[in-house]
């Protein structure tokens, strides 16, 4: 189904609960936090995922994109016992798990758009404007997102200095 394999379905399975764990904890707290439920299953979601595109992947640029999002969810996760827990470590923390989120959802976006519906999908070529476009709004998804969440730590931050 889908033109997937056995394997492809380990990894597609393995990844899924991190979109709507990401999802939920951008809804509720504005950010992935990665010292909660919710973020130990995007944690190892997010893991098995980028693994195992390197046992599936068929583009160059996806070994890039599974590299990546290794390193960033590693560092997201990892900031805050080099650092500690400070304003800087919260702000990477937050950049590097919003970045894992968005290298998440290009490759879902890209992949559901070349395979859906089955046998007819709504996309055959990388270069397709829907395809492109969907991408585009991804990218100003992440824009925003993550302008939004830097405003929010520094005035928090400004309000927490205020109180002290």
């Amino acid at each position: 189904m889908f033109g997937i394999s056995p394997l492809g379905w380990i990894h597609t399975l393995g990844s899924l609960p991190a979109i709507p764990v990401a999802l939920y904890m951008f809804a509720r707290h504005g950010r992935i936090v990665p010292r909660s439920t919710p973020g130990v299953v995007y944690f190892v979601s997010m893991l098995i995922g980028a693994a195992t595109v390197f046992l599936v992947a068929h583009q160059p640029v996806s070994y890039v994109i599974g590299t990546v999002t290794i390193l960033v969810l590693l560092a997201g996760y990892g900031v805050e016992r080099i650092l500690g827990s400070t304003r800087v470590a919260r702000y990477i923390e937050t950049i590097c798990l919003s970045l894992s989120a968005f290298l998440l959802m290009v490759p879902t976006v890209s992949e559901t758009l070349r395979r859906v519906p089955d046998g007819h999908p709504l996309v055959t070529d990388l270069k397709s404007p829907l395809l492109l476009g969907a991408q585009a709004g991804l990218l100003a998804i992440l824009v925003i997102g993550l302008t939004a969440q830097i405003i929010y730590l520094a005035r928090r931050g400004k309000t927490a200095a205020q109180w002290s």
